[in-house]
Parts: structure tokens; C-alpha cells; sequence
């Protein structure tokens, strides 16, 4: 073989045998299938035949967990989906141990939101859907450090309730404000009765309390003079001042 050739067989040897790895790729390379090394971004040569190397997207990777059919703790069904954020760690176990890392994700996922809303009832899972959405995180971070995935964040999208429910639902939320405004009104007519009767036992104890409160009842009917006020005198005023006409007349 001529010196020519030789060269331009070393040379497509080398094109060949030059991988590009990005920025956000691993490069996970087998030396006679065994695992060697993770390659970090640049040029990297892998020899051909003896060497193979597989890239592992190390970007933040959002699954969109489709609708699961669940029954709540309380037997309630309902549906419930929900988008799970995650990356790569440890691009050797997401390589060897796991096949698939992608789906895997996918199905630990579904099977981990069935099992936390078997244990909530509806009303925790409406109402603390942040604290339930942190739980599923937390058990699919710890199933999946295993394969070299880290979890960013589990959040619930949807809470779907059959149409029967959520009418008997709106019931009781009107049952509920109704209950609340009967229990606002019968506190607030405790405190004015509870300010008339304190009112009621000052003027009792002050001595011409009455009399002022009557001349100001007074006062105010007066101001208005389209009002027309009858007066109730007791008998015994009326037979006071006959007598004291009639002694006048002697």
C-alpha cells in the first residue's frame, strides 16, 4: 500500500472515529462493551469497533402524565394528570440501568399518583394539592435516583370529578356560607343585646339618666317637623293637676 493511500485511510479512520458531544450531552462510552468512561462535551475520539459511545440529553425533561382514573380515600372516583419535571444526573445509571429511562419515568409516575390519591380524600386532595403534588415528588425522586434522574418539581394540573359530585358539592358550599351568615347574625344580635342591657343598667343606676335620655328622644323628634308625637302622661299626673285646679278655685 502506497503512502498516499495509507494516509487518506488514517484520515477517514479518524473522521469516523471523531464524535461531537454538546454542551448539554454525556457521552457514555463502551470499550469491547464495557462500560469506560462519560464523556464531557467537545471532540472526543471513539475508535471504531472497539469502542461505542451513547449521548445522554442531560436538559430538563418535562413528561406529561395522562389522565389516570383513581379512587379517593373517602371512594370518590375521579381523574387526575398531572407534568413531571425532571434531568439526568448520572448519565452512566441512566445508561446501565434502566432501559429506557424516558418511559420508565413515565410509568413510575402514573403508578405513584394512583397510590397517593388512594390515600387523600377529596376534600385534602382540593384543598392542599401543593402538598400532595410535593409527596408524589419525593417518592418518584427516591425510586428514581436509582437510574440516575434527579426530579425538579411534580405538578397537578387537573382534579376532574364527576358532574353529579360537583353539583352535591355546590350544595354544600352553599350550605356552608348559608350556615356561616345564620351564626354571624345570631353573634351579632347576641352583642346588641348584650349593649342594651348594659345600656339599660347605666340609666337605672344614674340618677337623672332617664329624664336626659327623654329630653334628647325629644329633641330628636323634634327636629323633624313632619313628625307628630303623641304623649302618654300617667292618670295619676292628670288627677294631680285637677286637684290642684279645683283648690285654686276656692
Amino acid at each position: 500500500m502506497g503512502l498516499i493511500p495509507l494516509l487518506i485511510f488514517i484520515g477517514i479512520v479518524l473522521l469516523v472515529s471523531i464524535k461531537q458531544v454538546n454542551e448539554y450531552q454525556r457521552g457514555v462510552t463502551f470499550t469491547l462493551g464495557k462500560y469506560s468512561t462519560t464523556k464531557m462535551p467537545g471532540w472526543r475520539l471513539v475508535i471504531p469497533i472497539f469502542q461505542s459511545m451513547v449521548k445522554v440529553d442531560i436538559r430538563t425533561k418535562a413528561v406529561d402524565v395522562p389522565d389516570q382514573e383513581a379512587i379517593t380515600k373517602d371512594n370518590i372516583p375521579i381523574r387526575i394528570n398531572a407534568v413531571i419535571y425532571y434531568k439526568i444526573a448520572d448519565s452512566k445509571k441512566a445508561i446501565l440501568e434502566v432501559e429506557n429511562y424516558f418511559w420508565a419515568m413515565s410509568q413510575i409516575a402514573q403508578t405513584t399518583m394512583r397510590n397517593v390519591v388512594g390515600a387523600k380524600t377529596l376534600d385534602e386532595l382540593l384543598q392542599n394539592r401543593d402538598a400532595v403534588s410535593n409527596e408524589i415528588e419525593e417518592i418518584i425522586d427516591a425510586e428514581s435516583d436509582q437510574w440516575g434522574v434527579k426530579v425538579s418539581s411534580v405538578e397537578l394540573k387537573d382534579v376532574v370529578v364527576p358532574e353529579s359530585l360537583k353539583r352535591t358539592i355546590s350544595k354544600e358550599a352553599e350550605a356552608e356560607r348559608e350556615k356561616r351568615a345564620v351564626i354571624i347574625k345570631a353573634e351579632g344580635d347576641r352583642m346588641a343585646a348584650e349593649n342594651l342591657a348594659k345600656a339599660a343598667q347605666t340609666l337605672n343606676s344614674t340618677p337623672g339618666a332617664m329624664h336626659l335620655r327623654t329630653l334628647q328622644s325629644i329633641n330628636d323628634l323634634s327636629s323633624d317637623q313632619s313628625n307628630t308625637t303623641i304623649w302618654m302622661i300617667p292618670t295619676e299626673v292628670l288627677d294631680a293637676v285637677k286637684g290642684f285646679a279645683n283648690n285654686n278655685k276656692k
